[in-house]
């Protein structure tokens, strides 16, 4: 793995899944993320995936504070300063 992800990144690749608590309607909630990977050409990346709705701003935290890509029902949030090619092959 790349040495620029993080230890949590590291262990949630290498668990498939992650609990994280989110801000949904105002309360705070425990949901189940899980690896999804993504086709791009001849490669893939790797994603947390949530099939329900979250504020686009809450994604953008959760990505930042986990470090890694994150896609929900109404969009899909890198971590700032990355995209889809730095998590390319995980």
């Amino acid at each position: 793995m790349p040495e620029e992800l993080s230890e949590s990144a590291k262990r949630i690749l290498k668990e498939g899944s992650i609990k994280a608590r989110v801000k949904r309607s105002g309360m705070l909630q425990m949901m189940t993320f899980t690896i999804k990977r993504i086709q791009v050409g001849n490669s893939h990346y790797v994603e947390l995936f949530l099939d329900r709705v979250i504020d686009t701003s809450e994604l953008l935290r959760l990505a930042n504070e986990l470090g890694l890509p994150i896609e929900a029902q109404n969009g899909r949030a890198f971590p700032t300063g990355k995209g889809a090619k730095d998590f390319l092959g995980l």
